[in-house]
């Protein structure tokens, strides 16, 4: 009997032993153990043990790629401009280890790091460049984070920046400027086209200059053009008229002798 007693009590140690060494780990999770205080393996996913006594998780780790907001209020640009900006970060842990033993707070040390560097990144760009090439000072701010937490076995996968928002005394001044540009390239347009314009009438001048019949056949068509549509009646000087009467009589003859030898 006592030894049925004991098997049992033996039976019981070990199953609770072993329910409270089994451990499962999502896939996305990573457990870092520790044996007798230092470390021993990262261990997941799946399922895995932990010897009660001996060893210890010291944290699990989520290696799924996180997101943290970061907000620069009122800081200076390299021109000296006062902007506000928000962004978003994107980082991930690439190495358990790191993240659990080098560093208390990895959640927390990253968007301390983020924010600083986000600083740091406006001090050290103009305020145009930050406008016109987001793309470039997303890329800058993410090699930036990226270089302060690798060694927390932490990576900034990609920065976004939100919005940045700048003095309204000096939007309206941008404001104007961009009009003021518009109108000097519109009226810089303008000057190209009668420049253009000049060019095309002093070669017709010098066409008609060459050749008077072609002159007294451009002033028949302004005349045409000019009483077609509203019926009246047009003096001209009588040399004009026995141009012009003597252009369309020869217009005349050429046509009847098209159509004589057709």
């Amino acid at each position: 009997m006592t030894l049925q007693i004991i098997l049992i009590v033996a039976a019981v140690v070990v199953l609770l032993v072993v329910a409270r060494s089994l451990r499962i780990a999502s896939e996305w999770q990573r457990a870092v153990v520790l044996r007798l205080g230092r470390f021993h393996k990262v261990k997941g996913p799946g399922l895995y043990l932990v010897f009660p006594i001996i060893d210890s998780v010291a944290q699990v780790v989520d290696l799924r790629i996180q997101t943290t907001t970061i907000t620069a209020e009122q800081a200076l640009t390299r021109d000296t401009v006062a902007v506000g900006v928000d962004a978003i970060v994107f980082w991930q842990v690439s190495d358990a280890q790191a993240a659990a033993v080098n560093i208390a707070n990895y959640r927390e040390a990253i968007e301390r790091v983020a924010q600083t560097s986000l600083r740091e990144m406006i001090g050290a760009t103009d305020l145009s460049r930050l406008l016109s090439d987001r793309k470039a000072a997303d890329e800058e701010l993410r090699r930036t984070i990226s270089e302060k937490t690798t060694h927390w076995g932490v990576v900034a996968r990609s920065v976004e920046i939100k919005d940045v928002s700048i003095p309204r005394e000096l939007q309206d001044a941008m404001s104007r400027q961009a009009q003021a540009e518009r109108e000097k390239d519109a009226r810089v347009t303008l000057a190209s086209a009668e420049r253009e314009i000049a060019r095309q009438v002093l070669e017709a001048a010098a066409l008609y200059g060459q050749n008077a019949n072609a002159l007294k056949l451009r002033q028949m068509n302004l005349l045409y053009e000019m009483n077609k549509d509203r019926g009246t009646t047009v003096l001209i000087p009588t040399d004009m008229a026995s141009s012009l009467g003597g252009l369309m009589g020869l217009a005349e003859a050429m046509a009847k002798s098209q159509q004589t030898d057709s």
